[in-house]
């Protein structure tokens, strides 16, 4: 393999932040291999080197800002001893990332329905299987002492994750009445007793 096609951690970091200034700037129909191309300065077969295709590149930032965000998330969690505190920590840290990282969040909730995800579910499952894991790992324990309802790790982590993921969505599209400040005020505790024991 040539220098100039050796695929790099930096480049491809490079590349990732570049698309996802595409996509904050432009938008869903902007957010184009052209448009990506034309700012990192690649060629598109540089591109293809390092993602295999468009949608790739578009799957890789999935993950990686899927990433961001349960790494928050955990961060927030697993320091907590009490169930309390770790429920709670889940919803606030995903909407504190919301807050802080709307471009991040923005190109989450786009990509959710987008038709790319299902042929590089692979990608996606590498970075958010073991994320997920660590999230059921600290659950196990208050669930085996009765602390909190004894669900399949993926229910327990719709009622944590579902409520504020749908605030989000309905707030980067700018529905009316969704206020992110009112939904960290109220909502962790609305899930703390939607999944306590």
């Amino acid at each position: 393999m040539s220098p100039r096609h050796r695929t790099t951690p930096e480049t491809v970091g490079r590349l990732l932040e570049v698309a996802l200034a595409v996509f904050a700037r432009e938008g869903r129909e902007g957010f184009t291999m052209s448009a990506v191309i034309k700012e990192s300065g690649v060629s598109s077969g540089s591109l293809y080197h390092h993602f295999g295709s468009f949608d790739g590149l578009a799957a890789a930032l999935y993950a990686r800002c899927m990433g961001e965000l349960l790494e928050a998330i955990l961060t927030a969690l697993e320091p907590c001893e009490e169930a309390a505190d770790g429920v709670r920590a889940v919803p606030a840290a995903y909407l504190a990332f919301a807050r802080e990282q709307r471009d991040r969040m923005a190109f989450i909730h786009v990509s959710d329905y987008a038709a790319f995800l299902p042929a590089h579910a692979e990608t996606v499952a590498a970075v958010k299987g073991p994320l997920l894991a660590r999230m059921a790992a600290w659950a196990a324990p208050h669930v085996a002492a009765g602390r909190v309802v004894d669900l399949s790790p993926a229910l327990l982590e719709m009622l944590l994750i579902g409520p504020v993921a749908e605030t989000v969505r309905r707030w980067l599209a700018g529905a009316p009445g969704i206020d992110i400040a009112e939904a960290e005020r109220v909502l962790p505790e609305r899930v703390w007793r939607s999944v306590r024991a």
